[in-house]
């Protein structure tokens, strides 16, 4: 099988795998080579995939969609994060979380610049409307 995991950003998995775990809204669940096509929603969780070689990889994903048909599997997310250690894994979310949520309060303080100054200029001009 093909596994490739895309976001909106880039791709971040694309390769030939073995096997594929996932979890969706109503649990985990594997594929195999041969397994019947195949549609799922992901939950924000990990995927684990078997390399060629025998090694276990680990995504990091956010939400989506995984796609099977026919020998390809792709994963469309919000956000992933590749590793092959669970723990080391874990710290890079982490860091991608908080550096997220810093971006989203910044975006919220402007947007509540934005907001005020729009109130102010209405005020202003209905201050100078006779």
């Amino acid at each position: 099988m093909r596994l490739e995991v895309i976001t909106p950003m880039a791709v971040c998995v694309d390769r030939p795998v073995r096997r594929i775990v996932a979890e969706g809204p109503d649990g985990c669940f594997g594929l195999l080579p041969g397994h019947i096509d195949f549609v799922s929603a992901l939950v924000p969780g990990i995927l684990l995939y078997e390399t060629e070689d025998s090694a276990e990889r680990f995504v990091a994903v956010n939400s989506g969609t995984l796609v099977k048909c026919g020998a390809e599997v792709r994963v469309a997310v919000r956000g992933a994060v590749e590793g092959d250690d669970l723990g080391a894994l874990r710290a890079r979310v982490e860091a991608e979380f908080r550096k997220h949520d810093e971006e989203e309060r910044d975006a919220r303080a402007a947007l509540a610049r934005l907001e005020a100054g729009m109130v102010r200029r209405f005020r202003d001009l209905g201050a100078s409307l006779p």
